[in-house]
C-alpha cells in the first residue's frame, strides 16, 4: 500500500509496482516486505530463500525496463472491500482504510493492486530502470534491492 501523495514520487512508486509484479513473477515471493521510495533512489525489501544470482538480477532489470517500454496505460478504480477481499491480500491494508471502497492501480495488464498513492498515467514517464546495488541476508532471508530511475527524454 503506498502512501506518496507528492507528484515527485509518482514516477519511482509506479515503478514500484512493475518491479513488484516482475518479483512475483520471477521468483513466486509476494510483494516487497519493506520499501522506501524517494524520488532521487528507492530500496525494496523481498523474503526470498536463496540470494538471486547476477543473471536474474540483470533479468529483473531487464523485465522492468521492458514493462515500462511497453508505454502501458496506469489506471485506477474503486472497488469494494469485499471483492478486494477475493483479489487481494489485504493483512497490510491500514486499519482506517477500511471503508467501503478501496483504490486500485492498474499498470496495463501487467500489475493490479490497492494502492493510494501518486502515480504516472502511462509507464513512458518513468525513465529507465536501474539497480544500483543489492544484498542478501541470510539469517532474515531478506533480498534488498536499492534501484533509480534515469528520466525519459521528453523529445521522445
Amino acid at each position: 500500500m503506498g502512501k506518496f501523495q507528492d507528484e515527485a514520487f509518482a514516477p519511482m512508486h509506479t515503478c514500484e509496482h512493475i518491479v513488484n509484479r516482475t518479483m512475483i513473477n520471477l521468483f513466486d515471493c509476494g510483494r516487497s516486505v519493506e520499501a522506501h521510495i524517494e524520488k532521487k533512489k528507492s530500496k525494496l525489501d523481498y523474503a526470498l530463500g536463496r540470494r538471486p544470482t547476477e543473471e536474474e538480477v540483470a533479468r529483473i532489470e531487464q523485465t522492468v525496463n521492458e514493462v515500462i517500454a511497453r508505454r502501458l496505460p496506469v489506471k485506477t478504480s474503486m472497488i469494494s472491500v469485499e471483492e478486494a477481499g477475493l483479489r487481494f491480500d489485504l493483512s497490510r491494508l491500514p486499519a482506517d482504510a477500511a471503508g467501503s471502497l478501496l483504490r486500485v492501480v492498474s499498470v496495463g495488464d501487467y500489475d493490479d493492486c490497492l494502492c493510494s498513492g501518486a502515480h504516472v498515467s502511462n509507464t513512458s514517464e518513468i525513465g529507465r530502470f536501474v539497480i544500483l546495488t543489492h544484498d542478501y541476508d541470510e539469517a532474515s532471508g531478506r533480498w534488498r534491492m536499492r534501484f533509480k530511475l534515469i528520466s525519459p527524454d521528453p523529445r521522445s
